[in-house]
């Protein structure tokens, strides 16, 4: 099938302009600051194998890849600590009823080289994972990354969350051996 055709194709599907993901796959060609990320990830498994494709780098441009626990559901770029070199954000949903999300996030440093971003499990928390059972949501929002999820209360059905929504909001920060996202605010239930 020609780029052409495939692009028109996509257009149709609504899929045009942020990447193809056809058939359960994920696909998705992001740009920001001169550096590009291509991630793809076959969805073909509860265990698939997540690829970022840098490009633009002026040392190391390998490839990464990564057996990730669950489906690639999104994927952002972005600044969010303003250093001029972007990171990409890639989103993570586990199989099974919790639906619960996870983060593979990687920045770029000084446009040389990728290193692993660490998102502290939302259990070392235990006042904003009060209620917490799944069902994240990723976002960048401006300068923050914001998880968001349902809040369950004490005997609600796993598909009938009562308690409202809670918001995570996270800050890039640099940590002991790489960058940190760190929780600063909690909205919500």
């Amino acid at each position: 099938m020609g780029r052409n055709l495939a692009l028109a194709l996509a257009a149709l599907l609504g899929l045009a302009g942020g990447g193809l993901e056809a058939a359960g796959g994920f696909d998705r060609a992001l740009e920001l600051q001169g550096i590009t990320l291509h991630v793809t990830c076959p969805n073909d498994s509860s265990l698939p194998t997540l690829t970022i494709v840098p490009g633009g780098l002026e040392i190391d441009s390998t490839p990464i890849t990564r057996v990730v626990d669950g489906l690639v559901v999104g994927a952002e770029v972005a600044d969010l600590n303003a250093d001029g070199s972007p990171e990409v954000y890639v989103y993570i949903q586990s199989a099974g009823s919790g639906s619960y999300g996870s983060l593979a996030a990687y920045a770029v440093n000084r446009k040389r080289s990728l290193s692993e971003v660490y998102l502290p499990p939302i259990s070392d928390d235990p006042e904003a994972s009060r209620g917490y059972m799944g069902h994240d949501q990723f976002q960048v929002v401006e300068s923050r990354l914001v998880r968001r999820f349902p809040v369950y209360r004490d005997g609600d059905a796993n598909a009938h969350p009562t308690g409202g929504t809670r918001e995570i909001q996270y800050t890039l920060v640099p940590g002991e051996a790489g960058w940190v996202l760190l929780a600063d605010r909690v909205i919500g239930s």
